[in-house]
């Protein structure tokens, strides 16, 4: 009988570590990355060592990765002006301008290298037409389930982007 229990034992406890080891295999970092993000953090240092906040202290944004390989960005300053023609096909020269340097938008598909952290994202269509067909990378410095840090590691103005930003949605604690 003693036998018996200690044959019980160790098949509990064989059976306890099982799913615990299973349990403990983290999702990929696609599956990590899918959802939707708030930008939080924007910031680019140049090559020089200079530092820009393009859509300022307190930039607007939102990333949204699917789960197909789709991405969606959208970047804008809050401070943008309103036109005061109030049509946006009439902007006036500083109104364009404002607008053009205080934004971006782009979608197209995306792949996550899992070994060297980097998210790729090939350009479909874009605010700015020069990164059309572009094939970006990012390199994720920090991912948890609320908050993602990267860095855009080849801008086309020079320099890297470090950005950070806050997963929106269920139990996401924004």
């Amino acid at each position: 009988m003693k036998g018996f229990g200690l044959l019980t034992l160790l098949s509990v406890i064989g059976v306890a570590i099982l799913p615990a080891s299973g349990a403990a295999q983290q999702k990929s970092l696609k599956d990590q990355l899918i959802g939707s993000w708030r930008l939080t953090s924007w910031e680019q240092v140049r090559p020089d060592g200079t530092k820009i906040q393009r859509f300022g202290a307190d930039p607007r944004g939102i990333t949204v990765f699917d789960d197909t390989g789709r991405v969606v960005v959208v970047f804008a300053r809050p401070d943008l002006p309103k036109l005061a023609a109030n049509n946006p096909v009439n902007p006036s020269p500083d109104e364009a301008k404002a607008v053009v340097s205080g934004t971006i938008a782009y979608f197209g598909t995306y792949t996550v290298d899992e070994t060297a952290r980097l998210i790729s994202v090939r350009v479909e269509s874009s605010t700015y037409a020069n990164q059309v067909g572009e094939e970006q990378r990012r390199s994720i410095t920090s991912l948890t389930a609320d908050e993602m840090k990267f860095t855009n590691l080849n801008p086309t103005s020079g320099g890297q982007i470090h950005i950070t930003m806050k997963r929106l949605g269920p139990g996401a604690t924004n």
